[in-house]
């Protein structure tokens, strides 16, 4: 199968903003925390959505959970907004709009999933909704210590075989997921890649992926304003990330110069990953 196949966009139509009560709230890990809310609509595994926190701002989150009538963010506390939601409680209000964007690909029968950090949250449904159509999953997820992987339990739950690496060595292999991740891709076959983390972590996995003929679909975090495609703030390469993501394969993006390297702050300005 080539990695450019099986991607379909979901319908590119303004999306009315709901807004809804949140019926949970639980804390995933220390820093991460997920909220569920009624969302009757259809989402597919890898859209998003745009979460509006009254008298705050509007910030773009995967879906989580997508299936039913019960959907779900997963936010780690990073900005100013984020870190507030830490504090939101059952019965608060929020804003949703849309979902955006497209999903992964669930054709494939032996699927490798590499979440680097909160980037599991996108991966955990597609995961599911892959072993409910009969595929193999392997999950090797990674965080920076023990107690900071997520959805460890919940990968295990449905099915999926979990590996984990911790920067610090407190849980499985000391330090990052992709030396896990180029393991399991040098002695096991698998159909596709899906990941979703740090730029540089998706880089090498699509870099080891590469050699074996194994098609990785990555899902892109940028910073988000409109989720139309229109302010440009998403821009990356040739492409914006809300509507022509945010899964892509990386056959798409390794050749862009940006991806892995750079990225758009608020303003629209370029800087360099980790800079300050």
């Amino acid at each position: 199968m080539r990695a450019t196949e099986g991607l379909y966009l979901a319908a590119r139509r303004p999306a009315v903003r709901s807004i809804v009560a949140v019926t949970e709230r639980v804390v995933e890990t220390p820093s991460t925390v997920t909220l569920r809310f009624p969302f009757a609509g259809p989402a597919e595994p890898g859209q998003f959505v745009m979460v509006w926190f009254p008298g705050d701002d509007e910030l773009p989150m995967s879906l989580s959970y997508t299936s039913g009538e019960s959907k779900g963010v997963t936010i780690k506390a990073m900005g100013d907004t984020s870190r507030r939601v830490q504090s939101m409680a059952a019965g608060d209000r929020v804003g949703i709009r849309g979902p955006y964007g497209n999903r992964f690909d669930l054709a494939p029968h032996r699927i490798l999933v590499v979440g680097g950090g909160s980037g599991s949250a996108v991966l955990a449904p597609a995961a599911e909704a892959a072993i409910g159509r009969g595929a193999e999953v392997t999950a090797a997820l990674g965080a920076t210590q023990a107690r900071e992987l997520l959805f460890r339990e919940r990968f295990a739950g449905m099915g999926a075989r979990v590996e984990v690496a911790t920067d610090d060595g407190s849980d499985g292999t000391r330090g990052f997921v992709t030396t896990v991740a180029e393991r399991l891709l040098a002695t096991e076959p698998f159909d596709a890649v899906w990941t979703c983390g740090p730029e540089v972590m998706m880089r090498k996995v699509a870099v080891a992926a590469e050699p074996r003929h194994v098609p990785v679909y990555c899902s892109v975090e940028r910073h988000m304003k409109c989720a139309l495609g229109m302010c440009d703030a998403c821009a990356l390469g040739p492409y914006h990330v809300c509507v022509d993501g945010p899964v892509f394969p990386a056959e798409r993006l390794l050749p862009l110069p940006e991806f892995s390297r750079s990225h758009r702050d608020p303003s629209g300005r370029r800087v360099p990953f980790g800079a300050r």
